[in-house]
C-alpha cells in the first residue's frame, strides 16, 4: 500500500494552460524556501539595526548614489534630497525587514510578508539598475521571485503559523471562511 500522496497544481496564463503534480516533497522544500528567504531578510534588518555590523543603517548613502541609468535614479535622488524621507526610510526598511524575516519564519501573514519582500527587493533592483542585460539575473531581482514564489505555493499553510490562524473559530465559522479575502495575505 503506498502513501504517496500527490498534488495537482494548475491554471491558465495568457492562453496557456499549465498542468502537473507536485512531488512529495515539494511541502518541504517550500517551508526551506520559507525559512531560508525569512532568515535572509531577518538577519539583514538586524544588521541595519546595528545588531550584527556595529553601524547604524543610513538610506542616504543608497538613494543618493543611484546609477543615472537607472529608471529611479531622479526619484531616489529626490528622495534623498528629503532629510523627513531618509529618516523615515532609516526606520521603515530596518523594521519591515525584520517584520517580513518573523512572520516568514513563524509561517504567518506569508503572502502580506512576502509581497513586502518582493516589493522591497524591487525597489533595490530598480536602484540598482545600470542597464545591462546581466541586470535579469541579479539577485535581488531572483530574492523577488522566491518571495512571490513562497507567497504563491501557500507556504504559511505547511508547518506554519497561517494553517492555524486560517482555522480560528469566528462566529461558528473557521476564520477564512468568514473572511474569504483573508486569503490574500494568508498562506
Amino acid at each position: 500500500m503506498s502513501t504517496k500522496t500527490e498534488t495537482r497544481f494548475g491554471g491558465s496564463v495568457a492562453g496557456i494552460t499549465l498542468e502537473g503534480e507536485a512531488h512529495t516533497l515539494s511541502g518541504l522544500f517550500a517551508v526551506l524556501l520559507r525559512l531560508m528567504i525569512g532568515g535572509m531578510m531577518l538577519f539583514a534588518g538586524l544588521d541595519k539595526f546595528a545588531v550584527i555590523s556595529g553601524e547604524a543603517f543610513d538610506a542616504s548613502g543608497y538613494l543618493a548614489n543611484v546609477d543615472p541609468v537607472s529608471p529611479v535614479s531622479g526619484l531616489y535622488g529626490a528622495m534623498a534630497a528629503s532629510p523627513a524621507f531618509v529618516e523615515m526610510a532609516n526606520i521603515m526598511v530596518p523594521w519591515t525587514q525584520v517584520l517580513i524575516g518573523v512572520a516568514l519564519i513563524a509561517g504567518g501573514f506569508v503572502r502580506l510578508a512576502a509581497f513586502g519582500g518582493a516589493v522591497q527587493m524591487m525597489l533595490f533592483y530598480l536602484g540598482g539598475w545600470e542597464g545591462e542585460l546581466l541586470a535579469l539575473f541579479d539577485s535581488t531581482l531572483i530574492y523577488a521571485v522566491v518571495f512571490v514564489t513562497v507567497a504563491a505555493l501557500g507556504a504559511g499553510r505547511i508547518l506554519g503559523a497561517d494553517n492555524y490562524i486560517e482555522q480560528l473559530n469566528v462566529g461558528g465559522q473557521p476564520l477564512i471562511e468568514r473572511f474569504p479575502k483573508l486569503r490574500y495575505i494568508l498562506g
